[in-house]
């Protein structure tokens, strides 16, 4: 096997009986190693690295630098042991350094296959959070538009009658020629009409006729409904497009003999000018029929001896015509269109209705997936992501040596660490997870940060760690190592910042909450403690603690009091949150203090201040405030989500401050 480590020792009895040799071998023995070591490369059994050819440097994450904290090497190198004596310490490195390099390696390997799983169930449970959202939403759409389709069908029958009427004269007018050309045209299915187009009798010069009206009624049928169809906006396809493709996306969620019902209900009501049925009863004048009636009466079998030739069946097609009445068709079209739309309407409501309990009975059950998604497997999944790299950061880079404590949190205390990993200055974030929940928690925002791209505006982790004896105590602390800022917005606010660095920080933080939006979470913690500075006063968002994607959210209350959006408390909300968030923000920005808003110094607790926020309450505007930044934190703070501007509006809004006060904005 190939990756299976070698290790060769050549041992005499001469050099058993040696002791340890001095700094200085004899020629003797240089030359019987070097014939050994020229054998071996030949073999292939030692690889020949001369001295200008030393091993590539490893980055961090995934081979080590040089670290001068780590007393092994990492890379396993090719050994010729000179002396016995060394043997027991350099086959002790040896395996050592092989077993290190393949933990690692098995480690990076579980790692990518972790995040490659918590990647798919996101996903997952993206597409099944956005199910549950659509399917009940799409089921009203087609509701609504069928119940709209019907009521203007049924006002056309029934108070348009006069337009329909207009529409079969034009209707009958244009078609008349074409339809006199098809029956001159016409080959009659009986065929026992002689040379001269006449019938034996009676019987077979009536089914001539009857064949005649038929086709002519035919004609006339399709050309009134396609003057009706076209006529009709609402029976369009472009009207009813996408109600045919809502109800197909409704139809291929479920399965069963019934689930195409709604559709074929639909096509029925689009389709119910083509069904329309005329006859010579329906479409001729009374006078006309009671006429026809008296001159049967008295000529008997007179169309025994008629010759249909096609000036015959001209001059008939023309007088049929000439007898339609406009005003009877239009009567019957409407009554039919009345009853065929009824009845397809009621057939619609019936099948949209059963459509309906399936996709209830199904959502329950997606939404019970979600939940297992979400609050199961996926922590689950973080916490063995967070193990696999931990190790694998561990072997390679050892545990960060810190110095001075940075801040304090409710679990867990920030240090100051000169270098790790190369890198340097570092902030070591400590955390004692006290329970399960906890444990998740950091899992997740482990995953969510690790996986980030790398980008200016919000904090990248340089690497994770799980040290079961960093403490006396039995929980084991998870360290979080990142890049180190030399203060926070909140620390820079006390001592206060010009305008232009002010809406530079409010841009960039923007530009963070921009990128994590695009990413498809949601910060849910913006706050000025969370926004770090540099020593040119650029922000960056840190602190991803409540971080998710939406279709990751159990909807809970988290977040600073003053910072959250009224919805908040209602348990539904979305990415507009952090927008709102922003605006209280940019208020502290604007004011260049930390104080809170004298708006909400009666509050004596959060309680009172979630109470004050859901009726209204918001901050009050400053003296030295301008109007345009005043404009800009009136948007976003709005208490309905949806009123509140994107935040790409916001930023383009920041733009155009920073243009006026003749500051260009950095990138």
């Amino acid at each position: 096997m190939a990756d299976v480590p070698l290790l060769f020792a050549v041992v005499s009895q001469e050099y058993m009986n040696m002791r340890r040799p001095s700094s200085e071998q004899s020629s003797h023995q240089i030359s019987i190693m070097s014939q050994i070591y020229d054998q071996l490369c030949r073999l292939g059994y030692l690889n020949d690295v001369s001295p200008s050819h030393s091993p590539a440097s490893i980055a961090p994450h995934d081979v080590p630098d040089t670290n001068p904290e780590l007393n092994f090497n990492f890379i396993p190198v090719d050994t010729i042991v000179t002396n016995f004596l060394d043997f027991t310490p350099e086959l002790l490195s040896f395996v050592q350094c092989n077993m290190r390099q393949q933990i690692t390696s098995a480690a990076s390997s579980l790692h990518d296959a972790h995040a490659r799983c918590l990647q798919m169930l996101i996903l997952y449970a993206h597409d099944l959070a956005r199910d549950v959202l659509v399917t009940p939403k799409r089921i009203k759409y087609a509701r609504t538009k069928e119940e709209e389709l019907y009521t203007q069908l049924i006002d056309l029958a029934s108070k348009k009658q006069g337009e329909i009427k207009e529409l079969v004269h034009t209707a009958i007018a244009e078609a008349a020629e074409d339809v006199v050309s098809q029956v001159v045209q016409l080959e009659f299915d009986d065929s026992s009409l002689d040379s001269s187009y006449q019938a034996p009798d009676q019987k077979t010069a009536k089914k001539c006729v009857i064949q005649i009206q038929e086709l002519v009624f035919k004609e006339l049928s399709r050309q009134i409904s396609d003057k009706l169809i076209s006529s009709v906006d609402y029976l369009r396809e472009s009207v009813v497009g996408t109600l045919r493709r809502c109800l197909e996306k409704l139809e291929d969620s479920v399965s069963g003999d019934v689930s195409q019902d709604t559709s074929q209900a639909l096509s029925q009501i689009l389709d119910t000018a083509y069904n329309l049925e005329f006859n010579e009863r329906t479409s001729t004048s009374a006078v006309r029929l009671f006429v026809e009636r008296i001159k049967s009466a008295f000529q008997g079998p007179s169309l025994k001896h008629t010759k249909m030739d096609s000036g015959w069946r001209e001059k008939y097609v023309r007088q049929m015509i000439a007898s339609l009445s406009a005003t009877r068709l239009a009567k019957s079209i409407c009554a039919q269109f009345r009853a065929k739309v009824t009845v397809s309407h009621e057939t619609f409501l019936a099948a949209i209705k059963q459509l309906e309990m399936r996709h209830s009975g199904r959502l329950k059950e997606t939404e019970g997936q979600r939940d297992t998604i979400r609050k199961v497997l996926t922590p689950k999944m973080a916490r063995l992501s967070l193990s696999s790299i931990a190790l694998r950061d561990v072997i390679i880079h050892g545990i960060p040596v810190t110095s001075r404590e940075l801040g304090r949190g409710q679990y867990g205390v920030v240090f100051q660490c000169a270098e790790w990993a190369g890198q340097g200055p570092l902030a070591v974030k400590s955390v004692v997870p006290p329970d399960e929940k906890h444990w998740n928690d950091l899992a997740l925002e482990f995953h969510y940060t690790w996986t980030l791209p790398k980008n200016d505006r919000v904090v990248n982790l340089v690497g994770a760690l799980i040290d079961d004896d960093y403490t006396s105590g039995s929980n084991a602390v998870v360290l979080f190592i990142m890049p180190r800022y030399p203060r926070d917005l909140h620390a820079a606010l006390k001592v206060g910042l010009d305008f232009g660095s002010r809406m530079q920080i409010g841009l960039d933080a923007v530009e963070g909450i921009r990128f994590l939006h695009g990413q498809g979470l949601l910060h849910r913690d913006i706050k000025l403690k969370n926004v770090l500075l540099n020593n040119a006063n650029r922000g960056t968002l840190t602190d991803l603690g409540f971080c998710k994607p939406e279709a990751m959210m159990t909807c809970t209350i988290v977040g600073t009091p003053i910072h959250m959006a009224p919805e908040l408390f209602g348990g539904s909300y979305d990415n507009s949150v952090d927008i709102y968030a922003f605006g209280i923000l940019f208020w502290y920005i604007c004011a260049n203090d930390t104080k809170l808003p004298g708006a909400f110094d009666a509050c004596q607790n959060k309680e009172q201040l979630w109470t004050s926020v859901r009726k209204g309450l918001r901050p009050e505007r400053l003296p030295r405030f301008d109007t345009d930044c005043w404009e800009l934190m009136c948007s976003c703070w709005l208490g309905e989500s949806i009123q509140r501007p994107l935040i790409g509006d916001v930023a383009l809004r920041l733009h155009l401050i920073m243009k006026r006060i003749g500051r260009t904005p950095l990138k």
